[in-house]
């Protein structure tokens, strides 16, 4: 097993306990008191993690964390910073630095801040996070993946929510068990149950045998909800039961399954408003926002363009292609309203059209921008088949209500004030509220 490296730079050397407390966690120490030490430390082994203090005598922190990170890019970077310097700190993070210890502290705060820094670098295999808000976000998926708490991941789409709950997994002490990802809009409704929770043998048409579903196929590991905005409201009353419950019974069984997964969830859309908008169980909302975290658009981290653009040339290329300075302007000064998934299918499309192995901005061939296009007939058609179901299924249950609009709308797990602006939705559409009793 490899040796991994600790260089801890600072004017005095740390006290024997916090020394032993690195060596514990499988690192080799070593100790920097000047620019110096530190050049002479670097050239002999690359660091692993780097713990500097935020006051250095010879040369300004944010200077050596750049020149660490440009020497050593895999190393991750932890700043020591007193308690009334919280500037520095914030200033630390914008340089590089992946977190920050706050001066007293102890071992285990030590202990802690080092493993969730090595948990970083083993989970960066393809996800790329140079910009800070991309580190921040990854700072709370760290400490996130130290629990067992439900993850509730928003971002546009294509903004790579998906790699992120991978990450997660990754990085959680479920990383050595199974990793399930389940898109809830690719799949049919009244296929959707079946799917998650399995079913038995005789269960239904066509149900020839008993087949387990996405959380049993999951259970000890991880089972991400992707586009969870989709569910049909009646699935979402089953979904939170078994989130409640942890436990489930297949489709035609009475039998209970106990169930130990970790559930991510994930949306393009904003689920408060579809909450308010009756779309959404609030209680649902409300046991999947335990630890919620939000992706930022690529346009809003604009320092990852180009990282990334150049891993995506090394993925499919093996690094074979270098993007041309003129490529690179172009790639940053596109909005990419596509995000993540649109620059991977640019970089694609320009290794073919490429002519050397320099990439020029014209083999990148970025559309200009476009006007909104009006949706086809079949998406429209798609969209009221939807539409027309969920009033359907509100009107079943006002009609269980014997009209009561109080207790329908705590059967539909949504507030009375969510439930009269979708039934006067439902009356914009052309539905007969005022017939039910």
């Amino acid at each position: 097993m490899t040796m991994k490296h600790l260089l801890w730079i600072e004017q005095c050397r740390p006290g024997q306990d916090l020394m032993l407390c690195v060596k514990a966690e499988g690192f080799q120490f070593n100790h920097a008191a000047d620019l110096s030490a530190v050049l002479n430390s670097c050239s002999l082994q690359q660091p692993d993690i780097v713990v500097m203090a935020a006051e250095l005598a010879e040369m300004r922190t944010r200077d050596l964390m750049v020149l660490l990170k440009k020497q050593h890019p895999s190393c991750q970077i932890i700043v020591l910073v007193e308690k009334d310097q919280h500037a520095v700190a914030a200033e630390s993070l914008n340089y590089g630095a992946i977190d920050y210890l706050l001066k007293p502290f102890n071992q285990q705060q030590l202990q802690n801040t080092i493993r969730n820094a090595s948990s970083i670098s083993r989970g960066l295999k393809d996800l790329v996070a140079v910009s800070l808000g991309s580190r921040q976000v990854l700072q709370l998926a760290n400490r996130a993946a130290q629990t067992d708490a439900t993850v509730l991941l928003h971002g546009e789409s294509g903004t790579g929510k998906e790699r992120l709950a991978r990450y997660i997994h990754n990085v959680s002490a479920r990383r050595d068990q199974t990793y399930v990802a389940v898109n809830c809009a690719a799949i049919p409704d009244n296929m959707l149950e079946a799917m998650l929770f399995g079913y038995n043998k005789g269960a239904f048409t066509g149900a020839v045998s008993q087949q387990i579903g996405k959380f049993e196929s999951a259970n000890g590991g991880t089972l991400l909800l992707d586009e969870i905005s989709e569910l049909p409201l009646p699935l979402q009353a089953k979904l939170l039961r078994v989130l409640q419950e942890r436990e489930l019974e297949r489709l035609g069984s009475n039998q209970k399954i106990k169930l130990d997964v970790r559930v991510i969830a994930a949306s393009n859309k904003d689920l408060r408003q579809l909450v308010d908008q009756g779309l959404f169980r609030q209680d649902l909302f409300y046991r999947l926002d335990v630890l919620p975290l939000s992706w930022p658009a690529l346009r809003e981290r604009k320092d990852d363009i180009i990282p990334l653009a150049e891993f995506f040339v090394q993925k499919y290329a093996d690094g074979k292609y270098v993007l041309s300075k003129e490529a690179k302007a172009a790639l940053c000064q596109y909005h990419w309203p596509g995000n993540v998934r649109e620059l991977e299918n640019v970089v694609q499309r320009a290794l073919v059209m490429a002519r050397g192995i320099e990439v020029q901005a014209i083999d990148l061939n970025l559309p200009l921008p476009a006007v909104t296009a009006p949706e086809s007939a079949s998406i429209n058609h798609l969209k009221l088949n939807k539409k027309n179901a969920e009033f359907d299924y509100i009107l079943g249950v006002l009609n269980q209500c014997n009209g009561h609009r109080t207790r329908a709308a705590e059967a539909l797990g949504v507030s009375t004030r969510a439930l009269r602006y979708k039934l006067a939705a439902m009356r914009e559409h052309g539905v007969d509220i005022d017939a039910i009793a």
